[in-house]
């Protein structure tokens, strides 16, 4: 059952997605804010308008939404609430949200030459555009009304503050309350799993795509410059001890790096070499984010010039350095 617990209550969602329920929040400012909107099902829905009973709320009461990032499990119910209602997040949220055809096209165009890069066989080309098809059946369709970026204080939240956090999504962001340390994370960290770094097209004016791996890395030191305490995060349970979370999730993720680097050793190999190696028995099931690891774990490698990467033909082969 929702309840209030310093001015924030935690809404918990189903989704359709392996993932299983997330988590929105309910947060008391100047104005009655909801961060992040969950996905766009009847059934989410549902269980939105039950819990906010619980409260004695409605959907009305709101008054603005915050993203902490784009992806479909977190923005997908924004449909079902009254278009005048203002919704604030980062800017690169904006091409997910509001999807255009020219977007769409450029998506298509990004992964149909970055998979002949990786040597991924065409036959998996169509069932992996259908699987992220599929799953943004489940976002929305609307704009943003503003944009907040580093360090802004969030609109009618005084004592909160914004902090990129880039990794899992380009558009990610985190709301700090500076009084407590208390953290609404998203899905920058999480308490059971690590968050998937999802690859994505260039960002706009740019021409190479983000190294999401890379940036998940250097998004987790800079969170343990901050005094941080409670963290409500996107899916599962509250953290408590982030600090040595982050540093068991640095240790892990370079350990499996390093199992990469040491598939590379005296040969050459492509990304989707390295990624049937890896993960052999769900490539096929889950290729869009196996690939995503692979690719992240090799973008690292390459940060630290433990590996070496050539054009052969169309495609990239990697060896160790």
């Amino acid at each position: 059952m929702a309840e209030w617990k310093d001015g924030i209550a935690k809404l918990t969602l189903p989704t359709p997605f392996p993932v299983g329920d997330v988590n929105a929040y309910l947060i008391k400012g100047d104005s009655l804010t909801l961060v992040d909107a969950g996905t766009k099902t009847e059934e989410s829905w549902e269980s939105f308008k039950a819990q906010l009973a619980d409260l004695n709320l409605k959907p009305e009461d709101i008054e603005q939404v915050i993203l902490s990032h784009d992806h479909p499990d977190h923005v997908g119910m924004l449909d079902y609430f009254s278009p005048g209602l203002d919704v604030y997040g980062h800017h690169l949220n904006e091409r997910w949200i509001n999807r255009t055809p020219e977007f769409e096209k450029e998506h298509k165009e990004f992964y149909e030459k970055f998979f002949l890069q990786l040597a991924i066989p065409e036959q998996y080309f169509v069932p992996s555009m259908k699987v992220m098809k599929k799953t943004l059946v489940f976002s929305c369709n609307r704009s943003l009304t503003g944009t907040i970026l580093e360090n802004d204080i969030p609109p009618a939240l005084p004592g909160w503050r914004v902090i990129e956090t880039p990794g899992h999504a380009q558009s990610h962001i985190v709301l700090l309350r500076e009084k407590d340390g208390t953290m609404i994370a998203g899905d920058t960290i999480l308490a059971g799993i690590s968050p998937n770094p999802l690859l994505e097209p260039p960002l706009p004016g740019e021409t190479d795509r983000p190294k999401p791996l890379v940036q998940y890395n250097a998004t987790l030191k800079k969170l343990q410059q901050y005094p941080i305490g409670l963290v409500y995060t996107g899916h599962g349970t509250e953290i408590t001890e982030l600090q040595s979370l982050i540093e068991k999730r640095l240790a892990r993720q370079h350990d499996r790096a390093m199992q990469v680097r040491g598939m590379l050793e005296g040969r050459e190999l492509t990304v989707f070499e390295v990624c049937k190696m890896l993960f052999p028995t769900v490539y096929e099931r889950e290729l869009n984010l196996t690939i995503s690891e692979t690719v992240g774990q090799l973008d690292y490698l390459y940060s630290l010039d433990a590996v070496s990467v050539r054009e052969e033909g169309i495609s990239f082969v990697y060896t160790a350095k």
